[in-house]
């Protein structure tokens, strides 16, 4: 792996969601808009990364918690970075950043239609919750 891991900037904005734009199976909505983005990383600092491989952004991710459980989304990783363990490494630095908050649970979301990231997940040894059913409505 030859891409550097570090903090997510409020300057990293407009990279990572062209990142996220030819990733597939990341699914944006309007809070992954660069003010969306904003108000995310500043609630969580410290916890969203991106990977260079020199000037280029090579992947992305952001991490956060509710004060109880932490959650993963958008991981992306270049299609030129891919199999590296980047992505791996990326989850490992959100997870270390979770634990020093004294988050000891993280949740994360996939389309069932995307079987590479599902495939990534449980090598990973992240498991399904088949008991559970996510639930969104807008507040607008």
């Amino acid at each position: 792996m030859d891409a550097s891991i570090l903090p997510m900037t409020l300057d990293d904005r407009r990279e990572v969601v062209a990142l996220w734009e030819r990733s597939e199976g990341v699914g944006l909505s309007d809070a992954d808009k660069p003010d969306g983005l904003e108000q995310f990383i500043e609630r969580n600092p410290g916890m969203c990364f991106v990977a260079r491989d020199g000037d280029d952004l090579v992947g992305a991710v952001l991490c956060g918690h509710d004060g109880r459980r932490g959650y993963i989304h958008h991981l992306a990783v270049a299609e030129s970075h891919q199999r590296s363990g980047l992505g791996s490494a990326m989850t490992d630095r959100c997870l270390d950043a979770l634990r020093e908050a004294g988050i000891d649970k993280c949740h994360l979301f996939v389309y069932r239609s995307n079987h590479g990231s599902l495939e990534f997940w449980h090598k990973a040894g992240w498991f399904e919750r088949g008991e559970l059913t996510i639930m969104s409505k807008y507040t607008t």
